[in-house]
């Protein structure tokens, strides 16, 4: 048996060579068992509490890693053979390994010596995300054609199997045949692609995965769809990331915390209702810095509430933020963590526009990240989603692949109230509605955060921002990641960007996005990014636009103005607007004074 030994980074045994993917190695196809056959005893440990705690009780595992060349005694991931059938390049005849070859591999033909291809087409589960072999002999002799005879019902030449390339019956799928030696039936490829071919031809789903047993698969009532091995849609990942930073809370919650903690908030909630109750309220407001009616809503508020728990992994990471943002100087802590915050004051080369909407900027030093691969999908966004550890059980907790990533990146603030005022306008809240009406219509997009005007500007112009850092930093576009921090139905309301990079390496990167976080740096930047979508190829069919990309999950914008890598975005290039941030036809755009005062000052320059 020939062992296949093929070095990959770090990152791409969580995406995009993760638990369920298919990887064309050397000529062989693989796929990627779950972590139920990872051995722990090579596997490191991650620690990251805050990931934990939103995936679950759980573990996260590090794929065994190695300086140097792999050898023999390397450890390694189990990569398993699929698919099983093969043709050969030389004679064109069809094999399969079965139980009766003990494991034995073979790379070439039996018959000729030939290098021998895995099949180009799989059966995909419509709704289960299964994945399995297409059984091409019980194929190639069903189908309802005139041509089949008893012969071909009968039919045991199972190592006369060919695939073969005619042009005598057309072009594309019709060209390619598999061929019976045997009973001499043959059948086009244009039939496997049929709707609900393979459901009349009698081919059912096994309700597992390539790597499980036989005797795992359950019952699968849906339907099988012949795809090409390779496709794109056979492998979704379901990935989850989290930056490992203090675990502070949300300032209202600290606030609420700290009346609680006072040494006279006893009489409040004892006389609640009360005249010695607000006179004791008016004591704890003026020391603590609030309201005396934040104190007594505190105290008539029910004990059971917990105030505490964060509803996004998100909350503790914008609290964090906004602490090292108020104390505007280098920070000269040590750690993961480490944040210089900016002041944006109307000096020169920063426009009073800019100064109203951005309200501090933080040089992101140095930032660790943590990246786990929940599962997978196939097939659709909406299938069932697969564990990436289907072997645990109560003994064990689940183990989910992770990669740690060391980075560096800018955090932008804006302005809260600036913001509420413009999101109240009834045509920004008309615009945003688009999208808002069309992702409750559309099965999968569920998952996408709630396209309100706040987050679609913000989400546009970190897509903005993105595109001419990438003409700045050094770095590629696809190398920049975005995080969006986007929600005003709460008491906390959150309106920020953050891009940043990070690589597998403990050092971290080079530093050549951080050091345009500067404000002298960062606001000419952000500016030339507006200019370079006020103007976009595609117009003025893109501006006037209101439905583009998947499921019209876009307005206006395109590839030409708008996109980035969708590995970069956290909702896969959806919701995006350029009207909302330079205004439209009837709408106002959060950013269009930024640039009107910038071009204003050019010309009077």
């Amino acid at each position: 048996m020939e062992r296949i030994k093929h070095d990959l980074r770090l990152s791409e045994t969580v995406i995009p060579f993760g638990v369920g993917a298919i990887v064309d190695i050397r000529g062989a196809s693989l796929i990627a068992p779950d972590t139920s056959w990872w051995d722990r005893k090579y596997a490191a440990e991650i620690k990251c509490e805050r990931l934990v705690d939103r995936l679950g009780p759980s573990v996260l595992l590090e794929a065994p890693t190695h300086a140097g060349r792999a050898g023999e005694a390397t450890k390694g991931l189990l990569y398993w053979r699929f698919p099983e059938w093969r043709f050969c390049e030389r004679c064109t005849r069809l094999s399969r390994k079965t139980a009766k070859d003990k494991g034995k591999w073979a790379n070439v033909c039996a018959n000729c010596k030939g290098a021998l291809v895995p099949m180009r087409y799989v059966a995909v589960c419509e709704r289960g995300s299964h994945i399995q072999d297409i059984p091409w002999f019980q194929w190639a002799h069903r189908g309802h054609d005139s041509g089949v005879t008893e012969t071909v019902r009968h039919c045991r030449a199972y190592k006369e199997l060919r695939f073969v390339r005619t042009a005598t019956h057309g072009e594309g799928l019709k060209s390619l045949r598999v061929t019976c030696g045997g009973c001499g039936r043959s059948r086009p490829l244009s039939d496997l692609v049929a709707t609900e071919s393979l459901k009349r031809d009698g081919v059912r789903c096994e309700g597992r995965q390539p790597w499980e047993d036989e005797k795992d698969g359950d019952p699968c009532e849906h339907n099988l769809v012949a795809v090409q091995r390779g496709a794109t849609g056979n492998y979704i990942a379901e990935r989850i990331s989290a930056l490992d930073i203090p675990e502070d809370k949300p300032r209202s919650i600290s606030g609420t915390d700290a009346i609680r903690g006072h040494m006279f908030f006893e009489k409040v909630v004892a006389d609640n209702g009360g005249p010695q109750a607000e006179m004791v309220a008016g004591w704890i407001a003026n020391e603590l810095g609030v309201t005396p009616d934040k104190v007594l809503a505190v105290a008539a508020a029910d004990d059971d509430v917990d105030d505490a728990v964060l509803l996004n992994l998100k909350d503790g990471e914008w609290a964090a933020f906004l602490n090292k943002l108020d104390k505007h100087a280098r920070d000269t802590s040590e750690g993961d963590f480490v944040v210089d915050g900016w002041r944006i004051d109307q000096s020169e080369g920063t426009s009073q526009a800019v100064a109203d909407l951005i309200a501090g900027i933080g040089q992101v030093r140095r930032v660790r990240e943590v990246r786990a691969l929940r599962g997978f999908r196939r097939r659709s966004a909406d299938a069932s989603m697969v564990s990436a550890d289907l072997g645990f059980d109560a003994r064990r907790q689940p183990a989910y692949p992770a990669i740690e990533m060391y980075g560096e990146g800018i955090f932008i603030r804006f302005n809260e109230e600036r913001i509420s005022e413009w999101e109240s306008q009834p045509a920004v809240q008309a615009r945003a509605r688009l999208l808002t009406e069309r992702r409750t219509v559309t099965p999968w997009a569920h998952r996408l955060d709630l396209p309100e005007p706040r987050f679609i500007a913000l989400h546009t112009v970190a897509h903005l921002l993105i595109r001419r850092l990438a003409f700045a930093s050094g770095y590629s576009s696809a190398s920049l990641q975005e995080r969006i921090y986007s929600n005003s139905d709460r008491v906390d309301r959150t309106a920020g960007v953050l891009i940043y990079t990070a690589a597998g390496d403990a050092q971290g990167t080079l530093g050549g996005l951080v050091r345009l976080g500067q404000p002298e740096k960062l606001v000419p930047l952000l500016t030339a990014a507006l200019d370079d979508a006020d103007y976009c190829s595609n117009d003025p069919v893109c501006i006037e636009s209101d439905r583009q990309g998947t499921g019209s999950l876009n307005l206006s914008a395109c590839h030409g103005c708008a996109l980035i890598s969708e590995t970069s975005c956290e909702t896969s290039n959806r919701l995006l607007d350029r009207q909302l941030v330079l205004g439209g036809r009837n709408v106002q755009g959060l950013f269009e004074g930024v640039l009107k005062q910038a071009r204003a000052e050019i010309r009077i320059r």
